[in-house]
């Protein structure tokens, strides 16, 4: 058997909106203190070398095709949404703060109507 080792590297890339041109999970990460942004970013780029794939406790799957990447920083519970999409690229869609045991179904609606968006408007994230 001969095995061909994959070296196309993953992208990762900041779902942005049509409307406004903002990103909201690099809107979030940048409004992290110094420390908090620099683990998040690195939590960034070991999804990316993991092909998008954590297991838990650095990843938990959501629903359909979302998941979110956990970052926790003292009491702070950083959670960025993303998908895998076409061409090995890792979107992410949406960032916020957990405060609760549970995650909010606003913030994964967030997720989802980001995650639509891209799906329909494919080409800008190729």
């Amino acid at each position: 058997m001969i095995y061909i080792k994959d070296t196309t590297e993953y992208k990762v890339k900041f779902y942005k909106d049509i409307k406004t041109n903002q990103s909201p999970a690099l809107k979030y990460i940048k409004g992290l203190r110094e420390k908090e942004e620099a683990k998040v970013l690195k939590y960034i780029e070991f999804l990316r070398t993991q092909k998008g794939y954590l297991g838990e406790p650095y990843s938990k799957h959501i629903e359909g095709k979302i998941r979110e990447l956990r970052v926790d920083f003292g009491r702070n519970k950083h959670r960025i949404f993303y998908f895998i999409f076409i061409k090995k690229t890792i979107v992410l869609l949406h960032a916020f703060l957990k405060k609760t045991a549970k995650t909010p179904i606003s913030e994964i609606k967030k997720a989802q109507e980001n995650c639509q968006s891209v799906l329909k408007n494919p080409k800008i994230y190729e």
